[in-house]
């Protein structure tokens, strides 16, 4: 088993060569850099004398854990793609660290950054997934990055639900490709919420295939200027916004028709309590009020007594009819406005 040891480390520094007259301590306090990439390494030693580095190189090797790097208090790089990490653990010290490479592992959850206030990238490409897994997010992460992070590489994870990044207002680039997002409404909602998103790809996921997607995304990303490779140019997109807005234009008169048809297809309802209080003799045609439709277009007269006689009396007979106009009733104001007509 190799390990990334401080022996390891100044035997192969040509730099600690040429000037033997620094001891091996100084040597690795002043190291800033440190390339150990594709060297077959499967741990890492204490290298806590290296105080100051900044950049560490580590990807392509067999390292199956992050740890004993709690010392690098200063590194803003570190690149640990192409190894066999289940976990992201051990880094709540790095708080300097702004870009962090961990593709190509076997990381089922993006978690333990909860203390990365200064993180801008995060790649975490092409994890090594069982068959119908796929890349999740821890929360409380998300939220830790929601101010920092810019860059966000998750392709080819199996992904096919977005919803949980849209608390990252600073994202600028996405890739995503290679994934299983279908929904394109949801992209939309999502996108909407990353006024600063100017690259994203998408290829290689089912919603490319859906009507309309390119010219939908770039209606809703004000500042995109790359979309799956393509670039956007300024007069394509405001094409877009106003057929968009044409479009949306044309639907509310359209509404407006539906709602009035839907209104029409009920009947109007009258208070008659108010009529009666009008005259007496309005509980006479209450029932034949009751049976009028909105849709009769000409005016009509129904004859009734003006006052309320007793069926078949002769009084009934010898009463004057009055005739009453009817027509829509919009409200209570407006049956008031009922005036009788008495025949001579």
């Amino acid at each position: 088993m190799v390990r990334l040891t401080l022996d390891l480390i100044a035997k192969s520094s040509n730099h600690f060569r040429r000037k033997m007259s620094h001891s091996l301590s100084q040597h690795l306090r002043s190291l800033t850099h440190l390339n150990f990439s594709n060297k077959n390494i499967e741990d890492i030693d204490d290298l806590s004398v290296c105080r100051n580095l900044t950049v560490l190189y580590l990807y392509d090797n067999q390292i199956t854990r992050i740890c004993n790097l709690d010392f690098a208090s200063n590194l803003t790089h570190l690149y640990m793609q192409n190894n066999n990490i289940t976990h992201i653990e051990n880094l709540s010290n790095l708080q300097k660290l702004s870009k962090l490479y961990l593709g190509g592992n076997s990381i089922t959850v993006v978690e333990g950054l909860e203390r990365l206030s200064e993180l801008k990238e995060l790649h975490v490409e092409n994890q090594k997934l069982s068959p119908g897994e796929k890349l999740l997010f821890d929360p409380r992460s998300l939220l830790s990055l929601a101010s920092s992070l810019c860059v966000l590489n998750i392709n080819n994870n199996g992904i096919d639900d977005i919803r949980d990044l849209v608390v990252l207002k600073e994202l600028k680039q996405l890739c995503a490709a290679d994934n299983k997002l279908h929904d394109v409404e949801e992209l939309e909602d999502v996108c909407s919420h990353w006024p600063e998103l100017h690259r994203m790809d998408l290829s290689g996921n089912p919603v490319c295939q859906r009507h309309k997607y390119r010219d939908r995304l770039v209606t809703v990303c004000k500042r995109l200027e790359y979309l799956d490779g393509k670039q956007i140019n300024d007069l394509s997109r405001q094409f877009l916004i106003n057929w968009k807005a044409s479009k949306e234009s044309k639907k509310k008169p359209k509404e407006l028709g539906n709602m009035n048809q839907q209104l029409m297809a009920y009947p109007l309802s009258v208070d008659f309590n108010m009529a009666e209080n009008l005259h007496p003799g309005y509980d006479c045609i209450s029932n034949v009020l009751h049976k009028w439709k909105p849709t009769q277009s000409r005016r009509t007269c129904v004859k009734v007594h003006s006052e309320p006689p007793e069926l078949g009396s002769e009084a009934a007979r010898r009463a004057p009819d009055i005739k009453l106009p009817m027509r829509p009733l919009n409200n209570m104001a407006d049956s008031a406005g009922i005036h009788r007509h008495v025949t001579p």
